[in-house]
């Protein structure tokens, strides 16, 4: 059997949270078990000391009524009452007497004060219905009681051990609170930072200061930001300046083939050809533009995807059938949303066209995640193709990346599903990619 502790999760909460509940349980579990122990430890002593007093008052009392004149017992009797909460009463057989509880402080007690004053002495809590802590004596053969306030002899209530633990308890979860703030506070700047970033944002640089240890993690971090920042940059200059640079070539030899004298069939080739490559160094700027100079405002979803499956559906070689909920408004970029949707559907009507067939069938489907408070998109872009090897899905979402077998017979860049990816995470969104169980390939975006 495995032990308890290997089976144990933790809930799905915060590292604040958990690190918080960690260091009260352990702050009180620590106090409980210590007060447990001082609470034992401190009985015996604190029933010696009380046992100390008591003997010694009934030894003064009944010294001083022993020796005192009988003309002066009554004075005395009234000074003892009046200043030292002392009460002197003869014992009687009629009296009606409640004993002590019989809790572990009292036998305690009780044993130290017999050994002092002898094991005919005898307690009460009350007797003829007046509460104090009453104990025997003799003086000659007459027997007396002797009554003292509660208060001398009690411990400390429930109501004040419970003030205690309240204020304590108080005092330990505001420090396990600062505490685990102390902990958490870098890492959930971190987390932050790693999130903006992942979602193609530059967040702002963490703090360099506190423990050595975060000090450090933070100026790693910053290093790393500002190091992919100028890798982000070289490559979209490399790639903006390469595919500028062609296009002015490729006009030329645009012109000369108009230009010569070549057959027909030579020609449309040739100009196919540099149409192809045309269009490939068009989605290289494509993927090289800087996305946090694109500027998002209130779009119409809807309406961009009606226009999008219309404008599909003008090609001879393309069926769209398509169920788009109305009035779908998200913030973001027109422009990248109808690339994004337009590379979709070049990319299924290049790779995804149905067997033996030279048409793509395509669906486009919408809807909410949350239907009741229509909160949350899906849209969902599938083809009727052979799909994707399944060891290649992971790779597909990669730039100049294409998937064997029948999606890497036609030509192209590799960027599609890349640029794809990166303008839904600009909107903060989600891409997932899959093979469809009845067959075709699958987008899947969540917005």
């Amino acid at each position: 059997m495995r032990p308890y502790f290997n089976n144990f999760e933790w809930p799905k909460s915060g590292l604040f949270w958990r690190t918080f509940f960690l260091l009260a349980l352990l702050v009180m579990s620590s106090m409980a078990v210590w007060f447990a122990s001082f609470r034992m430890v401190e009985r015996a002593p604190r029933a010696q000391q009380i046992a100390a007093q008591i003997s010694s008052i009934v030894t003064i009392t009944r010294a001083a009524l022993t020796h005192s004149a009988p003309d002066k017992r009554r004075e005395l009797l009234f000074d003892l009452a009046s200043n030292d909460g002392i009460r002197v009463y003869l014992l009687e057989k009629t009296d009606d007497i409640e004993a002590q509880d019989q809790t572990p402080a009292f036998e305690q007690l009780r044993s130290s004060i017999q050994k002092k004053l002898g094991n005919h002495t005898r307690f009460a809590k009350k007797m003829n219905d007046v509460e104090g802590f009453w104990v025997s004596f003799e003086i000659d053969d007459d027997k007396y009681w002797l009554r003292l306030d509660q208060g001398r002899i009690e411990q400390a209530t429930g109501i004040q051990v419970l003030g205690w633990a309240a204020i304590t308890l108080f005092l330990t979860l505001v420090g396990a609170a600062i505490i685990s703030k102390l902990v958490n506070d870098p890492l959930a700047r971190i987390s932050v930072a790693a999130r903006t970033l992942a979602k193609g944002n530059r967040p702002k640089p963490l703090p360099e200061k506190g423990p050595k240890e975060i000090k450090e993690t933070n100026a790693s971090f910053n290093q790393m930001m500002e190091d992919l920042e100028r890798i982000d940059s070289d490559r979209s200059i490399i790639l903006a300046g390469i595919s500028h640079d062609l296009r002015t070539p490729l006009a030329r030899m645009q012109l000369e083939v108009e230009m010569a004298s070549l057959s027909d069939e030579s020609r449309q080739g040739m100009q196919s050809d540099l149409g192809q490559m045309d269009e490939i160094i068009g989605q290289f700027l494509d993927y090289a533009k800087p996305l946090d100079t694109i500027a998002f405002d209130q779009v119409d979803l809807s309406d961009l995807l009606f226009y999008i499956t219309e404008e599909s559906s003008r090609l001879t070689d393309v069926q769209i059938y398509s169920s788009i909920l109305p009035n779908m408004q998200i913030f973001g970029s027109e422009i990248e949303l109808k690339r994004l949707f337009s590379n979709l559907i070049e990319n299924a009507r290049r790779y995804g066209k149905t067997s033996n067939t030279d048409i793509v069938k395509i669906d486009i489907h919408s809807e909410y995640k949350n239907k009741e408070k229509k909160h949350g998109l899906l849209i969902t872009i599938r083809d009727y193709g052979n799909g994707v090897a399944n060891e290649d899905l992971g790779r597909l979402l990669r730039p100049f990346t294409r998937g064997d077998t029948s999606r890497s017979q036609a030509n192209g860049s590799g960027l599609g599903l890349a640029i794809v990816d990166r303008i839904v995470k600009r909107h903060g969104g989600t891409l997932r990619i899959f093979n469809h169980v009845d067959g075709g390939f699958v987008v899947s975006i969540s917005l």
